[in-house]
């Protein structure tokens, strides 16, 4: 195919955007960051464009952490300097800095700290024990790998950590060199993990895992994946009856126990929410956490064995309060004692009455 000829016929009011940044920065960040980094750029061209952390929010239709976020990864990419104000840590102002043509001259040298010692491994690990990482060795290999250090860098901008230990990045391109997952599956991996609040690299090992268990292969995949405990949680929060934002991390962390740990349905866990709701009448996770437990631990994974279980209680509770009752009863029976411990005896009244009438008679005539 014939190279292509681009022309530029544009009229009125333009952009600049630095070539360094079109060349360097922006193919290797997240398609969101470029948007916000780019609207920044057409801001400072403009005296009466000065938006708020809010109206940026609105703008790209996000909530305001996720505005923060990409600010965030700009700063430590060096092309940005963030200024806040107050205890509550407010964002005051947005500096852009001039760009670099080389990456590494835009950031500052990381402090030298020891790193830990690394993770002790079976000389001879089963298969199924096989540790998540590659080895010291072949990380000595990818050292040059251009595509290996792109990877690291993105996971340290996302994490936000001056620098990965060793053991983090061996597990970071297992995925690359083992698992043959492209760099921007992985780059999403990293990103979705710490967009839902978790930036631990065992919680990203695990995830990653799933995913590749899950034939998970392409951005595509894995987004339509997530899509899918995403519609999860709002129908989880639909049955709450809470509607108009977002789970937060802890409700997150919460529902991926109930979805994954307890392999629960949508079904089975609206179910315990409702119940929550009609018991307490608010919604409350750690009320339908105990319900859940509870279920899970009787094994219980549909409606009809809640049924079941709902009917085996009630049982137990009718066979107790007739014990009970039975008790009670029991226990207002009077005792025998030596005024009631004797044989009844019966009295012929009009019998008796003629006889004292009689002996009264008898009584006058003497």
């Amino acid at each position: 195919m014939g190279h292509l000829k681009i022309k530029d016929r544009r009229t009125g009011g333009t952009t600049a955007v630095p070539d360094a940044f079109i060349d360097y920065y922006m193919p290797r960040a997240n398609g969101e960051f470029v948007k916000i980094y780019l609207f920044l750029l057409r801001t400072v061209s403009k005296d009466d464009i000065d938006p708020s952390l809010e109206d940026l929010a609105d703008i790209f239709s996000c909530p305001e952490k996720d505005i923060l976020r990409a600010l965030r990864y700009w700063e430590k990419a060096g092309l940005l300097q963030l200024k806040f104000y107050g205890r509550e840590r407010e964002l005051e102002s947005i500096s852009l800095l001039p760009i670099a043509t080389e990456l590494h001259k835009t950031q500052s040298e990381p402090e030298e700290k020891p790193e830990p010692p690394e993770e002790i491994v079976p000389a001879e690990p089963k298969p199924e024990e096989k540790p998540a990482q590659i080895s010291a060795s072949r990380m000595k290999e990818l050292k040059d790998d251009n595509t290996a250090r792109q990877i690291l860098f993105i996971a340290e901008q996302y994490i936000g950590t001056a620098r990965l230990t060793k053991t983090d990045m061996q597990k970071i391109l297992y995925f690359y060199d083992e698992l043959h997952f492209p760099q921007d599956l992985i780059d999403y991996l990293i990103e979705y993990c710490v967009s839902t609040g978790h930036r631990e690299i065992s919680y990203i090992t695990k995830v990653g895992l799933n995913w590749h268990q899950q034939g998970l292969l392409t951005v595509t995949d894995a987004k339509a994946h997530n899509k899918l405990w995403k519609d999860s949680y709002f129908s989880i929060f639909r049955a709450f009856g809470i509607r108009n934002r977002n789970p937060i991390p802890d409700e997150i962390r919460t529902m991926d126990r109930w979805l994954k740990e307890y392999g629960f349905s949508v079904e089975l866990i609206s179910e315990a929410a409702r119940r929550t709701i009609s018991k307490t009448g608010q919604p409350s996770f750690p009320y339908t956490e105990r319900i859940l437990s509870d279920w899970h631990k009787a094994g219980v994974h549909n409606l009809e064995a809640v049924a079941a279980l709902d009917q085996a209680h009630r049982a137990e509770k009718d066979a107790a309060a007739q014990k009970a009752a039975a008790a009670s009863s029991a226990s207002r029976k009077p005792a025998a004692s030596r005024f009631t411990n004797f044989e009844e005896r019966t009295y012929d009244y009009s019998s008796l009455e003629s006889r004292l009438l009689q002996n009264s008679k008898d009584s006058d005539l003497d």
